[in-house]
């Protein structure tokens, strides 16, 4: 079982992400376990701070490192280690320690695919103006960012990154075969484009139902599926994909 452990001060965010669609599957038939942890468990007074003023001025709060440190111990202190004196070479468990960050490396399939390959990751996901340095230097092994853009915080980049590893474990897709066919020799993913039912699509329908139609994109009224995805030529169609898709790395 693949496990994730996310750090925030707002896990309430959460909640309904891990009761839908396959995540929600996914962790009922016990392929991944995603535990959810409320970093002001691990403060010491009584309004459970969690946040200061940054050293040398400056707008905005700083998530502190104390808690962050105490946390990152205890739940790093619940991985088990097999190893012992009568079983030296039982494997350890890998995991990653991953604090969100806009100037962390860029988020890529790839990367994900690499990540797939571990036991457990622990996320800690900051908010405010950011977290002590000392926790990027000194606590996380991964910096990690999900584009060239500024979040209110870390929770949506931990569901991003959730999401695209656990898709990649072994039983959440349910096929081997969906993922199989999708991934290159690199680690990338092989994304293309698809087409379903109605094989012709007629707006001049809608036209008549809506006597001034909001999609007005051409003088066309009809649409259709392309022809040699309805051919049955499993080489041709096998090329119109490689032509028209594309490699996410």
């Amino acid at each position: 079982m693949f496990k994730f452990d996310i750090i925030t001060i707002f896990p309430d965010i959460f909640g309904s992400y891990l009761k839908e669609s396959l995540i929600a599957r996914a962790i009922a038939k016990k392929f991944i376990n995603i535990r959810v942890h409320n970093l002001r468990d691990w403060t010491n007074d009584k309004r459970k701070t969690v946040d200061d003023r940054p050293f040398g001025g400056g707008l905005g709060m700083v998530i502190k490192l104390e808690p962050i440190y105490k946390a990152v111990n205890s739940l790093k202190s619940q991985i088990p280690n097999p190893q012992s004196e009568k079983n030296p070479k039982s494997q350890i468990p890998k995991d990653k320690i991953i604090l969100f960050t806009p100037r962390g490396k860029k988020f890529t399939q790839k990367m994900a695919n690499q990540l797939s390959k571990l036991d457990q990751i622990i996320f800690i996901c900051g908010r405010y103006e950011g977290v002590d340095e000392r926790v990027a230097k000194k606590i996380a092994d991964i910096e990690l960012s999900i584009g060239d853009y500024v979040l209110m915080g870390g929770e949506l980049p931990a569901m991003v990154v959730i999401e695209t590893i656990a898709r990649l474990i072994p039983g959440v897709l349910g096929k081997k075969q969906l993922l199989k066919e999708r991934i290159g020799k690199k680690g990338g993913f092989f994304e293309y484009a698809q087409y379903t039912r109605q094989e012709v699509f007629d707006i001049s329908k809608y036209d008549k139902k809506w006597k001034t139609c909001p999609l007005k994109f051409s003088s066309r009224k009809f649409w259709r599926a392309p022809k040699v995805l309805l051919s049955g030529n499993h080489k041709k169609i096998e090329e119109w994909k490689k032509k028209r898709g594309k490699i996410i790395e």
